[in-house]
């Protein structure tokens, strides 16, 4: 059954809500008490918060929306409201978080292994939140914009241009606080690009198992696949090598928590029968996720990457 266009939106506020929220908390408990400068405007937000204590959110915020302005003036209205919501959102909550805990973290910060810790947690959580952002076909603005007008204006790819405006907060935070500081930095900054990527690639798509059935009671089994578990499935011909007989197999697919059902099904209609299952990267249609979500949700990462000449 395919979400109604208000439920939709639900989930995407709750994506965007709950990713900057995430968001925050790691750049207000893990990151800026850490002194990590790992790029983006976080990295000079925490930079200026310990060099003068001006409020790591507020400075986000200062710097971000100009850069968003820009964006537009170059772009047009490429980012549109959501965006600027992410961008809004994410200052708040470091701010709001900030100001909980001082910015002074959850750990003692008394040796190496503590900044290690923030530095790893603090990517995964900075990762996780954006890439739910990123789901809800918004961003959170900031040094990506500038990436993008550099590439516009540059030979230079967007790949390359992030990668060199995430190395300058870099080179700017150990200058400020160390060379030991920017390698904790590289470390946050690498974890926190694989967890986007997994977030928006993987996230909600690893849920299903694919089985293949071979049976003499295949009719049976298939008739409670439908009946018990609202899936269909698929009927496959073969022949086994060791009898040389036709056999045919059924393949279907249903959700994780559906697979002891149809174990118990398979069991119950043939104790003797073969089934092997493995997971299932993505289920597309009718019963799991339709395909036009993930167009659109595509379509939008593409805008995002690609801005208008």
């Amino acid at each position: 059954m395919q979400s109604t266009p208000n439920k939709r939106l639900v989930i995407e506020a709750l994506y965007l809500v709950g990713g900057t929220a995430l968001a925050g908390f790691s750049i207000a408990t893990f990151i800026t008490p850490a002194k990590i400068a790992s790029g983006g405007v976080n990295g000079i937000a925490t930079i200026l918060y310990h060099l003068t204590g001006w409020d790591t959110g507020l400075v986000m915020l200062a710097i971000s929306i100009p850069i968003f302005l820009l964006g537009m003036w170059i772009f047009g209205r490429t980012y549109g409201a959501k965006s600027l919501a992410g961008t809004l959102l994410l200052s708040l909550w470091v701010s709001f978080f900030g100001q909980m805990t001082s910015y002074e973290g959850f750990l003692p910060y008394v040796d190496r292994m503590d900044t290690l810790l923030s530095a790893i947690f603090g990517g995964v959580l900075l990762g996780s939140g954006i890439g739910l952002v990123l789901r809800s076909g918004a961003n959170t603005g900031g040094t990506d914009i500038l990436a993008q007008i550099l590439s516009k204006y540059t030979p230079l790819n967007l790949g390359t241009s992030l990668f060199l405006c995430d190395a300058s907060v870099i080179v700017l935070g150990a200058l400020a606080f160390g060379f030991e500081r920017a390698l904790f930095a590289i470390i946050t900054l690498y974890l926190s690009g694989q967890m986007v990527n997994y977030m928006v690639m993987s996230l909600g798509t690893k849920y299903a198992k694919t089985a293949y059935i071979v049976s003499e009671r295949h009719e049976a089994i298939g008739k409670r696949i439908i009946t018990e578990l609202r899936h269909g499935g698929t009927l496959i011909s073969g022949v086994g090598i060791f009898t040389g007989r036709e056999r045919t197999m059924l393949m279907a697919v249903v959700h994780n928590q559906q697979i002891n059902h149809l174990t118990r099904i398979v069991h119950e209609e043939d104790p003797k029968a073969f089934m092997f299952v493995h997971e299932t990267y993505q289920a597309l249609g009718e019963g799991f996720v339709p395909m036009h979500r993930l167009i659109r949700l595509e379509e939008k990462r593409r805008k995002q990457n690609r801005p208008n000449s």
